[in-house]
C-alpha cells in the first residue's frame, strides 16, 4: 500500500470506529425488556408491606374497639356497685359534715418575708387545703390580704390555684371581711389558753415564716386591731424537747384533728412531727416525781423512824407542788404558734 492511500484509509477506518461506538450507546439507552419501572428499595417495600397489612387488619381493630368499650361498661358497672356498698372512696366523701368554723390564714406579712419564707409559706397554704379536703369535718377555710410575693410565686410555681374549691381567696383584709366580734386572733403571746373551739367563730393564724425575728407580731396586730386572742392548749397537753413554734399547717391541721377528735391531747400527738420529741405532761410529771422520791430516800436512808416519815410526807407534798408549778409556768410560756 503506497503512502498516498495511507491517511485514507486511517480517517475511514476512525469513521468507522466512531459510527459504532455511538449505535453502542444507543443500544445502552434503550429500556430493556421488564425495565419499564425503576427498582423498589427495601424502605418502600417495608411500606407498602405495612400498608397492607394495616389494610387487612381493619376488620380486627373494629372488633378490638368494640371488645374495649364493652369492658369499660362493665367496669363502670362494677364501679356503681361498689359505690353502693360503701366501700368507694366517693361514697364515703357523702358522709362528710362540713364545719361551720371559719378557718383564716393571714397573708399580711407579705413585706416582712423573704422569697425562701415565702415559698416556705406557700407549701405549708397547699397542705392545709390538701388536708381539709380530705378531712371529715372541713373548716371554711379563707386566704385572706392574698398578693405580692406569694400570689406570684403561686402564679408561677402553682397556676392550678386559681381552680382551688372550698376556698375563699381574698386580697382584702380579713377585717374588712368578717365582723369583729367573731375574730379570735391564734397567737403563742396571748395570754388566754384556748379550751374549747366555738365553731360560729372566726380564728385567724398568722401566715408568716420568720424564724423568730418577729416576736410578739400577731399578738400586737390582734390587740391594735381590738379584737379577742387565744392560744391552743399545747403546754398544757405536750412537753417538748423543742421549742413550741409550729408551722402554719400544724396549727391547720390540729384544729383539723378536734374538730374531729374532741381531744386536744389526741390531736397534738396524732398532727407533732416526731422531731419535735413531744411527750405527755402527765408522764413528764411522773418521771420527774419519781426520780425525786428515790433520790430523797437515798439521802434519808440513815435517819431514824420519825425522820423518814416525816421525810415521806414532804416527799408526797414536793411533787404535787412541783406538778403544780410546771402546770402554772406551761400555761404562762405555752407557745403553739408561729408569730
Amino acid at each position: 500500500m503506497s503512502s498516498e492511500m495511507l491517511p485514507a484509509f486511517i480517517e475511514t477506518s476512525n469513521v468507522d470506529k466512531k459510527q459504532g461506538i455511538n449505535e453502542h450507546q444507543e443500544e445502552s439507552q434503550k429500556p430493556r425488556l421488564g425495565e419499564g419501572r425503576e427498582p423498589i428499595s427495601k424502605r418502600q417495600m417495608k411500606k407498602l408491606i405495612k400498608q397492607k397489612q394495616w389494610e387487612e387488619q381493619r376488620e380486627l381493630r373494629k372488633q378490638k374497639r368494640k371488645e374495649k368499650r364493652k369492658r369499660k361498661k362493665l367496669e363502670r358497672q362494677c364501679q356503681m356497685e361498689s359505690n353502693s356498698d360503701g366501700n368507694d372512696r366517693k361514697r364515703v366523701r357523702r358522709d362528710v359534715v362540713h364545719s361551720t368554723l371559719r378557718l383564716i390564714i393571714d397573708c399580711s406579712f407579705d413585706d416582712l418575708m423573704v422569697l425562701k419564707d415565702i415559698k416556705k409559706l406557700h407549701k405549708q397554704i397547699q397542705r392545709c387545703y390538701a388536708e381539709n379536703r380530705r378531712a371529715l369535718h372541713p373548716v371554711q377555710f379563707y386566704l385572706t390580704s392574698h398578693g405580692g410575693q406569694l400570689k406570684k410565686n403561686m402564679d408561677e410555681k402553682d397556676k392550678g390555684w386559681v381552680n382551688w374549691k372550698d376556698i375563699h381567696i381574698k386580697p382584702e383584709h380579713y377585717s374588712e371581711l368578717i365582723k369583729k366580734e367573731d375574730l379570735i386572733y391564734l397567737t403563742s403571746d396571748s395570754p388566754n389558753i384556748l379550751k374549747e373551739l366555738d365553731e360560729s367563730k372566726a380564728y385567724v393564724i398568722g401566715g408568716l415564716v420568720d424564724h423568730n425575728h418577729h416576736k410578739g407580731l400577731t399578738y400586737k396586730q390582734a390587740s391594735d386591731y381590738g379584737i379577742n386572742h387565744a392560744q391552743l392548749p399545747l403546754g398544757n397537753f405536750v412537753k417538748m424537747n423543742s421549742r413550741k413554734v409550729l408551722a402554719v399547717n400544724h396549727v391547720f391541721e390540729i384544729i383539723l384533728e378536734y374538730l374531729e377528735t374532741r381531744d386536744w391531747q389526741e390531736a397534738f400527738f396524732t398532727i407533732l412531727p416526731q422531731r419535735k420529741g413531744a411527750v405527755p405532761t402527765d408522764k413528764t410529771c411522773e418521771s420527774a416525781s419519781h426520780d425525786s422520791q428515790s433520790v430523797r430516800m437515798e439521802e434519808c436512808g440513815s435517819d431514824s423512824d420519825s425522820s423518814e416519815e416525816e421525810d415521806s410526807r414532804n416527799e408526797l407534798d414536793s411533787p404535787r407542788e412541783e406538778k403544780q408549778d410546771k402546770e402554772n409556768h406551761t400555761e404562762s410560756t405555752g407557745n403553739s404558734l408561729p408569730h
